[in-house]
């Protein structure tokens, strides 16, 4: 079976690609279509964005489809920048100017109250079928200068404390037993044939 995960993104795909690596399954994503457009992130929650990917794509190529929305949310500044995380210095998306933004609005706020976490909700969606919903995340807070150049987005501003150390300073195969997308996908795994069972059944039935 032929899964496609609805990102452009680069880095998130290769985190997906891994994390899905021993399934069995054929793993895409819009990498693979270019001309496919992305789907507008127009929800006002985590959750809202994941389907409107999924379910959308899954509509126009009538497969499976996995999409997942993530962000940071940081408590000083009420939860901001959230669904945004990916576009908060606006347009186009650029992870050094977004992390910029978040270390200037963060200027005044002192060590011990910079606590944030970073949320990952995945939809699985397949066209006429119920989508899987699940959501991970994980606690920590934001230095005050990068540290680590592996990953993407806000990882060498995000400290892990029970490792002492930023996502950024960690392998991939190290940030993906820990991190908010690797616990939702845990979820995922947990549930997914099920899902699937259910899809084939109802495939089975409409033939």
């Amino acid at each position: 079976m032929k899964i496609l995960i609805a990102s452009y993104n680069a880095g998130k795909v290769e985190e997906f690609k891994a994390l899905l690596g021993n399934s069995g399954y054929e793993i895409e994503s819009l990498l693979d279509y270019p001309d496919i457009e992305e789907v507008a992130e127009t929800g006002t929650t985590f959750e809202e964005n994941a389907r409107l990917k999924a379910e959308t794509i899954a509509q126009r190529l009538h497969q499976v489809v996995i999409a997942d929305d993530s962000g940071l949310m940081v408590d000083a500044l009420n939860g901001a920048p959230g669904v945004y995380s990916a576009r908060y210095s606006g347009e186009p998306k650029d992870d050094d100017r977004n992390n910029q933004k978040l270390l200037r609005e963060l200027a005044e706020i002192e060590p011990g109250q910079r606590t944030a976490r970073f949320v990952s909700c995945i939809v699985a969606a397949y066209p006429g079928h119920e989508s899987l919903v699940v959501e991970g995340q994980v606690e920590g807070s934001i230095l005050n200068q990068p540290q680590g150049k592996s990953g993407f987005g806000y990882d060498p501003l995000f400290y892990y404390p029970e490792q002492d150390r930023t996502f950024a300073q960690m392998a991939l195969a190290e940030k993906n037993k820990i991190s908010h997308r690797a616990k939702a996908f845990e979820k995922l795994q947990e549930a997914f044939a099920k899902w699937l069972e259910g899809l084939n059944d109802e495939i089975s039935s409409d033939e």
